[in-house]
């Protein structure tokens, strides 16, 4: 069987990029929900957690896109690193490039997440415990299954059900090893960020959650603002609920990974979307203000 790794747009060794950077250019930018600055103010921006992003950090394949900071040319890593530390500010994120199949690290921190904007593409017709996954799928597949971090997933970009094959016939085995793992979740896109005046609607490429109620519990979606950005694909839209994740485990500092990530799915919004369907929209556009009200969770 044939095994494609690829990364979802239309290493040996874990390199930091601190918070401290992106504080001191601290600002809202358009693309971001108003809901990010509300966090920010209470002073929760993802301090003392860790997102370790796993992308292409080394190639040589470049795009522009401009996320409020100009106009640049990045590799795919670079971008969905990049929004990440925007939306957290606080958090330490770390890279992680792909062309390493070793087993991805986690930190002493309070909360570590991991973005996954990629997928693994095979052959449909197998399980997902039919695959001979690398080091670095089983350390990422065992954390989530054992609720050890946070793992953010880009659904992919083949407007299809998770699990169904694209038009090609390959269906993404990650998606399947992560079907209700306790802490793991699913993030499809909307076109624009929702609100109850103006609701968004699905993305036209992102995949959806289908008819399985495992996956549509386990699946969120985001604005992902591409017409502003330049940045479209489910890989811009883990980013931010790994940027979420970290914002909540900075306030809520003795929960585990599987809290927040069930957290983040319970305080899901259906009505900021344009004819809410659970199998398209999963749990809802997910909301880091609903997630921080409480004064702990469970």
């Amino acid at each position: 069987m044939k095994i494609t790794r690829f990364v979802s747009l239309a290493m040996t060794g874990l390199f930091a990029v601190t918070g401290a950077h992106a504080q001191s250019s601290l600002q809202l930018q358009s693309w971001m929900s108003p809901e990010v600055a509300d966090a920010w103010k209470m002073g929760f921006k993802g301090s003392g957690t860790t997102i370790t992003v796993v992308d292409d950090f080394r190639s040589n394949n470049v795009f522009n896109g401009n996320l409020g900071q100009g106009t640049q040319r990045l590799r795919h890593g670079d971008w969905t690193l990049k929004e990440a530390s925007m939306v957290a500010p606080g958090a330490s994120v770390l890279k992680r490039d792909f062309s390493s199949s070793t087993t991805v690290g986690l930190l002493n921190s309070r909360l570590n997440v991991l973005n996954l904007s990629y997928g693994i593409l095979g052959a449909a017709g197998y399980t997902a415990s039919q695959i001979g996954w690398s080091s670095r799928e089983r350390s990422i597949i065992n954390y989530a299954q054992n609720g050890r971090a946070v793992i953010s997933k880009a659904a992919g970009n083949d407007a299809v059900a998770i699990g169904s094959a694209n038009a090609s016939g390959k269906v993404d085995y990650l998606n399947l090893a992560l079907k209700a793992a306790p802490s793991g979740i699913f993030v499809g896109a909307l076109s624009t960020n929702g609100t109850v005046m103006a609701p968004a609607t699905l993305a036209y490429y992102s995949n959806t959650p289908g008819t399985d109620p495992l996956v549509q519990q386990k699946f969120v979606v985001v604005g992902v603002e591409g017409a502003k950005t330049g940045l479209r694909g489910t890989s811009f839209a883990a980013p931010i609920i790994s940027g979420y994740a970290a914002i909540l485990g900075s306030k809520f500092t003795r929960s585990s990974p599987t809290q927040i990530t069930n957290q983040l799915l319970n305080t899901a919004r259906q009505d900021t979307i344009a004819g809410y369907n659970p199998a398209i929209h999963g749990r809802g556009e997910a909301s880091i203000t609903r997630a921080l009200a409480p004064v702990k969770i469970q």
